[in-house]
């Protein structure tokens, strides 16, 4: 085992209340900086799964779209003059809107309908019933989250919204909204009645493109052709529903706040007991540097002292986080947690600490080696 090592375990350990403060820290900055950046990476993934399963080559959407959700709405004949554009296969169109559900045993709840026609925006991850049930009146597709929250127990559940027979055919599992606002699936008819819009209008276009035909082609031919819609590719409507919901509303600057918060807090606390600790050792550093060790000796000690209280650390901090993601995946907004993020936050606490361990070198190098010999 290194010498370097040696000394660092000993200076580290020999005070264990110290010591234990240290990790405490670590564990609350690195634990609180997962939370946060688990939420939005959710968060994230979240506010563009829609689109993401959406079966589009190009999106058409009303003039000013901010998001998925946006209940803007524009005149249904887009379709008709969508289709006429050449290498366009298909244009499905697709209505969304908030209303409200009526709870069974009472009361009303708010919800999101969606309805697609044809090949369109299809409930996934469905865990009863068929997808072909969609097709018989009343039925509607919901997830198993909310199911207290509407007021049901199980599959063939009856209800109304806006006094229109609503039954529970479809099940799934996963399929939830980052405004924890249930997400409701039915046929386009349907939910134009339910969301109490003409059977003229509908919210989106989701455009299917023939083989071997020019993606960028066909979307300067539909923005030429459609008036008042905007032509997006799922890229580009991803990452506009992304810009809106997590900088837009706030969401996304809280979250980073939250994080920069702990790191700053642990930062400090590491700062503070490496520094205690230096001090408290200062004469045998000194006496290290008098006998003829050099600052980069004294420097790797000290280094090495701060990358064994970020191991510890991030290890003790990342059996709790993943508690935290376990726990939280049933729920309406998972914390999520991937590799890469597991691998930036491990960097961050080496870093952190390291940064920390800076005060204690600038201690070191302000004593004069010679007063070692005067004490």
């Amino acid at each position: 085992m290194p010498l370097t090592l040696v000394i660092a375990m000993r200076n580290l350990f020999q005070d264990r209340l110290r010591f234990i403060a240290t990790i405490i820290g670590i564990v609350f900055s690195i634990v609180l900086v997962t939370v946060q950046l688990g939420l939005f990476l959710g968060f994230e993934r979240m506010v563009t799964t829609m689109i993401n399963h959406a079966p589009a080559d190009l999106w058409v959407v009303p003039l000013g779209t901010k998001c998925f959700e946006d209940p803007s709405l524009m005149d249904g004949s887009n379709r008709r003059k969508a289709m006429s554009v050449q290498g366009v296969a298909d244009a499905v169109p697709m209505v969304i809107g908030f209303t409200q559900w009526d709870v069974p045993q009472g009361g009303v709840t708010p919800v999101i309908v969606i309805g697609s026609s044809g090949a369109g925006l299809r409930p996934w991850n469905v865990v009863q019933g068929d997808l072909a049930d969609l097709a018989k009146p009343p039925a509607v597709a919901v997830d198993k989250t909310y199911f207290s929250r509407l007021g049901i127990d199980a599959i063939g559940e009856d209800t109304t919204i806006r006094e229109r027979d609503v039954r529970v055919s479809v099940v799934t599992d996963g399929i939830r909204s980052f405004t924890t606002t249930p997400y409701i699936f039915t046929t386009l008819d349907r939910a134009q009645a339910y969301i109490g819009t003409s059977s003229k209008k509908i919210s989106y276009l989701l455009v299917h493109v023939s083989q071997g035909q020019d993606v960028d082609r066909i979307r300067t031919s539909l923005l030429a052709k459609l008036k008042n819609v905007e032509v997006l590719t799922p890229a580009q409507f991803s990452d506009r529903s992304r810009v809106f919901w997590l900088f837009g509303t706030g969401a996304g600057a809280a979250l980073f706040a939250g994080a920069l918060l702990g790191a700053i807090v642990g930062t400090i606390i590491v700062a503070q007991t490496l520094y205690s600790s230096t001090k408290d050792h200062l004469s045998e550093f000194v006496t290290l540097r008098a006998i003829g060790s050099s600052s980069l000796y004294i420097y790797k000690v000290i280094g090495m002292q701060a990358i064994l209280s970020a191991v510890i650390g991030f290890f003790l901090a990342a059996l709790i986080a993943l508690g935290a993601v376990l726990a939280t995946q049933e729920t309406a907004l998972p914390i999520l947690m991937t590799t890469r993020m597991t691998l930036g936050l491990f960097l961050l606490t080496v870093l952190m600490c390291m940064v920390s361990a800076v005060a204690a070198i600038v201690q070191v190098t302000r004593i004069e080696p010679a007063s070692a010999f005067r004490q």
